[in-house]
């Protein structure tokens, strides 16, 4: 029998050698278990202390280019880049924009800034947020002066950040304007009745099911889209008449959302002159000596965001704290 043992002549009990066998092998497997654990634990331990470094390498660059941004030095004009389609998360973005300006009204050596703007537009809050910021700015810094300068477009949202500044300098070329409001999308109606599709909307209150691309357009629902659209516009008019003043020359088609050249624009008053960053910086400010305070996100900031935690988002609040509808 497997295990089994036999008496010697003397009497005594002797293991046979398939016992042996047996306890060598479970020794053997137990001292590999113990092997692999210690080397699980020792490449764990090596993951930790990488991650760890390239966090530390991550924090580092971020830090030192907040520094490298936030002390230049001597007197000079600063420079906000307004870049891209206005929205949440994009390079135009409020938090985007808002964190130049700050730095910039930080940096003891500003003597104007310039807000470079290339936009077609965005979302009429985050161009609301930075319209404020810069009306703030203004108010509690009356002797520093912020002009916009429009590279090759500057509308809708672009425009509602621009009508902040004290003046706007544009490009003959530059195409300026389109005061006015958008919402699209499509209907699928027909097309679902010509596969013979149904269409089945479950909904918890009677308008949770609005401008649904695949129902019919209900004439109610439409004229409160309508409201919405009118509402957010009366917005946008109120922020140009109050920045541009006395020298928009209204027309029946300045808040129609037409858009104009440069030239046009400044007949118009939706403009003030012909210049670009650097004769501005020059000739307005008084200081040709450039600066570029645009916030750029760091490669930390993007993996810290794409955490997708409140730990990561609390984390990235901390290392930058120095520094549907659409306009267009």
């Amino acid at each position: 029998m497997f295990g089994s043992s036999d008496k010697n002549e003397n009497g005594g009990k002797v293991l046979d050698k398939n016992s042996n066998w047996e306890r060598e092998v479970v020794e053997k497997l137990a001292f590999a278990t113990i092997k692999e654990q210690r080397r699980g634990r020792r490449w764990k331990i090596f993951f930790r202390l990488a991650f760890l470094l390239i966090l530390g390498g991550f924090l580092f660059a971020s830090f030192d280019k907040n520094q490298e941004k936030s002390f230049p030095t001597g007197s000079h004009t600063a420079v906000v880049d307004v870049s891209g389609i206005i929205f949440d998360g994009s390079e135009a973005s409020a938090d985007i924009v808002i964190a130049g300006l700050q730095a910039a009204v930080k940096s003891s050596g500003t003597k104007g800034i310039i807000l470079k703007i290339n936009s077609p537009g965005g979302s009429p809050v985050q161009a609301a947020y930075v319209y404020d910021e810069i009306r703030r700015i203004k108010k509690n810094h009356p002797d520093l002066p912020i002009h916009a300068v429009v590279a090759d477009i500057c509308a809708s949202g672009g425009y509602f950040i621009a009508a902040a500044a004290d003046s706007i300098f544009v490009n003959e070329s530059s195409i300026i304007g389109s005061i006015g409001v958008v919402m699209n999308g499509f209907g699928f109606v027909d097309t679902l009745k010509k596969f013979g599709v149904e269409r089945r909307l479950m909904t918890a209150g009677a308008h949770k099911g609005m401008l649904d691309p695949f129902s019919p357009q209900n004439e109610p629902e439409k004229a409160r889209a309508q409201k919405l659209l009118d509402g957010i516009h009366e917005n946008f008019i109120t922020a140009v008449k109050q920045g541009r003043g006395a020298r928009l020359k209204e027309t029946p088609d300045t808040f129609s959302g037409l858009v104009w050249l440069g030239s046009e624009s400044i007949e118009l008053g939706i403009a003030d002159d012909l210049g670009t960053v650097h004769s501005v910086a020059r000739d307005q400010i008084g200081e040709p000596k450039i600066v570029d305070f645009t916030h750029h996100e760091t490669v930390f900031d993007q993996f810290v965001k794409g955490m997708g935690t409140s730990m990561g988002q609390s984390l990235l609040s901390v290392i930058n704290s120095g520094s549907s509808f659409s306009i267009r």
